[in-house]
């Protein structure tokens, strides 16, 4: 969901009531919970947050808007990402000089094309972190961690 103070990405899973909200203007990562979004919230799918990146214009926020699935591991699902958008967390541009604006464009293009070229995968059930030889070899603590938190 976007407005234009924050944006919030929600679970899709069963039960999830959980929301991370991501302010656009302080850049503060905060969780909250799904009646704290604003109706008036633009909202679309995604499938996954790549990361954020800091440009002339400011901080972006670049989500998976498409996938693939490419294969199994242990009957774990393993997606390719296969589109993306960089989301501003400017509302405007007006702050920026004329260069700084052909700079942008400039890293902007530069950044969707590498995320054009193939190569970037993801599982929201296994570890494609570490290598199977490594994790055989973990403690069950490290097992039980959840995935965020390895």
């Amino acid at each position: 969901h976007i407005t234009p103070e924050k944006f919030y990405v929600e679970a899709c899973d069963d039960g999830a009531d959980d929301v991370l909200a991501i302010d656009r203007v302080s850049t503060e990562v905060t969780l909250t919970v799904k009646k704290d979004v604003p109706p008036s919230a633009v909202t679309r799918p995604i499938y996954g947050i790549l990361g954020t990146i800091r440009l002339v214009a400011g901080t972006y926020l670049i989500v998976i808007t498409k996938k693939k699935k490419v294969g199994e591991i242990f009957s774990h699902a393993i997606w390719k990402a296969t589109d993306f958008d960089i989301l501003s967390y400017k509302k405007t541009m007006l702050h920026l000089t004329d260069i700084q604006l052909q700079d942008n464009k400039v890293f902007l293009s530069m950044l969707s094309h590498v995320l054009s070229v193939d190569g970037f995968y993801f599982s929201t059930t296994y570890d494609l972190t570490h290598t199977l030889q490594r994790l055989a070899n973990t403690s069950p603590e490290f097992q039980e961690m959840s995935l965020l938190e390895r």
